[in-house]
């Protein structure tokens, strides 16, 4: 497969598109960070329902609209036709079981044993009997989980089966009774009760990876993201079991407590989680975490990736949710078509608006990327139809998550200096970058301006719009 085939930015024979510059139109409904930071490229926002090059839209308006309306081919859609299929709870455990059942089948039995990063799940109320078979051999603490919803909402635990006697016997859940009698269906997940804490309390991780294409797969992983943290300290008592301030991390509920930290949002940034663990368990044992992160987001996108529906007009940003208990297991929570981008304080606005314009980027409208890069800001690319070798520099790591984002103003993000080496484009045993590539990377270096508005805008309190 030609190298420049992985970017939105080229077109299907492998040529760089002209570069659109200064004259790029952007279409969003949103006023948060994502509008920020296309009004600090100088894009220009439009209202067309039609004349844009990149619509950062709402899922809604992908379900509505997009099946009947025919793209241009340089326009740029933040969604993919049927995302639900990862980001549905109940659709993204169903195809990481088909997953594993397909690799039984062709053998590969190994690899289908590595399909063990989701907790045991049953969806309700078709599967309610499979369920209560599982509940009374194993018992437990289980979540319940609307299959639909975001931030929390109808989110609640379990330790008895009277607890859901009123949710079973509900009319709006018996088979038969018509559309407008149902309520939505859920997912039931037996509770990961053994949480790895840090200072008694509770975490989980939002992490974020932007997929270019399914086919081919290529997916970039950002090296930030964050920890949010409950407000209560953590303890796995039964009569404990409703306090939401102390099980579920989301942001929309913990900062409704009235001791809640609006400085820090009862969060830690990726990088700082990171040395704290390094600090408790060493390099190598932290290293082997991080790794099995990277991996339960690739085999999660490969578990989906022959129903998902490409489009070469298509991209998006997934923000993953991987929690991690006291054996340092990860486990996967769920993955998001439409993660949060509105911030919480100002170290938050300026992550977000630096990872969006990294995104940016990575989309290309512009049409400034070669097609041969590997690193874009702060993303890495670690799949283009197969795995991408890391770095040796950074020998020691088997992911770069976690790892310092290096925003400098030489910074390449293009070939590693091993590929370029090899290419002739760096010279001699310096390394030395020639001018052709000092012009380029001058030009896919947009940082220091943007970087001075996200400062500026922090400063003066606009981040939480």
């Amino acid at each position: 497969m030609s190298r420049m085939s992985k970017h939105l930015g080229t077109s299907g024979g492998g040529r760089q598109r002209e570069a659109r510059g200064p004259g790029v139109k952007f279409r969003t409904s949103f006023s948060n960070t994502i509008y920020d930071v296309m009004c600090a490229k100088g894009w220009t926002e439009t209202s067309s329902e039609t004349d844009w090059d990149i619509h950062w839209a709402e899922r809604e308006w992908v379900f509505e609209v997009f099946d009947g309306m025919h793209l241009e081919s340089h326009q740029r859609l933040n969604h993919f036709r049927n995302a639900k299929e990862i980001c549905r709870k109940d659709l993204l455990i169903k195809n990481l079981k088909k997953r594993r059942r397909q690799l039984e089948k062709e053998g590969s039995y190994e690899e289908a044993t590595q399909y063990d990063f989701f907790p045991v799940t049953f969806n309700l109320p078709r599967e309610y009997a499979l369920f209560v078979e599982e509940f009374k051999r194993q018992g437990g603490l289980w979540i319940m989980k609307p299959i639909g919803s975001a931030q929390g909402k109808g989110i609640f635990l379990f330790s008895k089966l009277s607890e859901i006697s009123e949710w079973r016997t509900d009319y709006r859940y018996k088979p038969g009774q018509s559309k407008e009698k149902e309520a939505d269906a859920y997912v039931v997940q037996r509770y990961i009760d053994n949480p790895y804490l840090v200072g008694g309390k509770k975490f989980d991780l939002r992490l974020y990876v932007v997929v270019t294409s399914y086919s081919p797969l290529n997916v970039w992983i950002y090296r930030s993201g964050f920890a949010r943290f409950t407000n209560a300290r953590y303890n796995s008592d039964v009569s404990d079991i409703t306090n939401n301030f102390m099980h579920l991390t989301n942001v929309a509920i913990q900062k409704t407590a009235e001791d809640y930290d609006k400085r820090t949002g009862g969060k830690w940034d990726l990088r700082r989680l990171k040395l704290h663990m390094i600090s408790q368990f060493g390099q190598e044992t932290t290293d082997a975490v991080f790794w099995e992160m990277q991996m339960i987001i690739i085999r999660s996108l490969l578990s989906a990736q022959g129903v998902m529906i490409n489009d070469k007009h298509c991209f998006e940003l997934y923000g993953y949710d991987i929690m991690i208990d006291d054996t340092l297991k990860p486990w996967l929570i769920e993955v998001n078509a439409s993660p949060s981008l509105s911030a919480n304080t100002q170290e938050d606005y300026v992550m977000k608006c630096e990872m969006l314009n990294d995104v940016l980027d990575i989309v290309d409208v512009e049409g400034r990327l070669r097609g041969d890069e590997e690193h874009v800001g702060g993303f890495d690319l670690v799949y283009e139809n197969g795995f991408v070798d890391m770095d040796p520099k950074h020998r020691g790591w088997s992911s770069y998550l976690g790892s310092a984002i290096d925003r400098g103003g030489g910074k390449s993000k293009g070939k590693t200096k091993r590929t370029a080496e090899a290419t002739g484009e760096v010279g001699g045993a310096e390394g030395k970058v020639g001018e052709k590539d000092k012009q380029r990377y001058k030009a896919l270096d947009t940082y220091s301006k943007f970087l001075q508005n996200a400062a500026d805008k922090a400063k003066s309190g606009g981040f939480a719009k």
